[in-house]
């Protein structure tokens, strides 16, 4: 075998195990719940005497078991990371800095591909977020045609953002789901629909955003996005949010991607780049440490 010949078959091996690594990722957020629904009466931690009805308990044992949470021995070493990368979302969405928006803390969580590490970002810095004394955090399942974010935490049978879009007698809060994190609440996907395209791009859905930015002022909105570069849906959830942060996996996610799926985004809105596995592997799925870019840091 020549060296050119030999020098091909180690690029497509290493291809294949890139495509069978993310095919593992994929498989295991579909099948491994993290989190059930209670449907008893049950006093949510930091909620008033009168704040009950179903709740979505997080197991966090669950959570480093499938991967989207760092062992106990990183765990210190990972929030840290994720506070840098939530400041400057945080800041932004309060006013301070360049970016100025009314619908700043609308925050979109997208990746130019599948398998770059999208959910896995949206769970901790939701997560992070969460942990903040003067914010609260709402986590939109917004990848209406995967969803693997309601799937993960045991609500893909609920009603959800598609039940919004279609049904004009339901409201925003009636379909917000507490949890036992004190400060997050949930809005699942909702049922299937062939048009999501369409309603996503209504003005119902536009509507239904005004409604969550300006509802709660102080609460952060993250929308978990379908991949850019593969999905109808993504560019026009982006139309709609103020922010958008999109997730790059360490030496997997071709450049080439990157640019195409930053250049189409809208260059008036704050664009940030996550990079993540840029490190050690921390788990089972190998994620690893985190870096993070404001607008215009496109040479990942």
């Amino acid at each position: 075998m020549s060296k050119i010949q030999d020098a091909i078959r180690k690029l497509q091996t290493a291809q294949k195990v890139k495509r069978s690594s993310r095919h593992s990722v994929e498989q295991a957020m579909e099948t491994k719940a993290i989190a059930t629904l209670e449907r008893q009466s049950t006093d949510v931690p930091g909620g008033s005497p009168n704040d009950s009805g179903p709740v979505v308990n997080v197991d966090y044992d669950m959570l480093r078991k499938a991967g989207l949470l760092a062992p106990n021995a990183q765990q210190h070493r990972v929030a840290d990371q994720y506070r840098l990368i939530k400041r400057p979302i945080l800041n932004i969405a309060s006013g301070r800095g360049a970016y100025q928006s009314d619908d700043a803390n609308l925050v979109m969580i997208a990746s130019p591909m599948p398998g770059d590490g999208k959910t896995f970002n949206c769970i901790n810095l939701a997560l992070s977020i969460a942990t903040e004394k003067d914010k609260s955090v709402l986590l939109v399942d917004a990848d209406v045609a995967n969803p693997h974010i309601s799937r993960l935490f045991g609500v893909d049978n609920e009603p959800g953002l598609i039940d919004l879009l279609t049904d004009e007698s339901l409201a925003v809060g009636d379909l917000l789901l507490k949890t036992n994190v004190p400060g997050l609440r949930l809005l699942p996907a909702g049922q299937n629909n062939e048009h999501t395209t369409e309603l996503l791009a209504s003005k119902r859905m536009a509507s239904i955003v005004e409604t969550l930015s300006t509802t709660f002022p102080d609460r952060i909105v993250i929308f978990d996005s379908p991949p850019l570069l593969v999905t109808s849906e993504a560019p026009v959830l982006a139309s709609l949010m103020g922010q958008i942060v999109v997730v790059v996996c360490a030496g997997v996610t071709p450049q080439h991607a990157v640019r195409e799926a930053v250049e189409n985004l809208d260059p008036e809105k704050a664009i940030s780049l996550v990079l993540n596995k840029s490190g050690k592997g921390l788990g089972a799925d190998g994620y690893g440490g985190y870096g993070y870019g404001g607008r215009g840091a496109t040479d990942v």
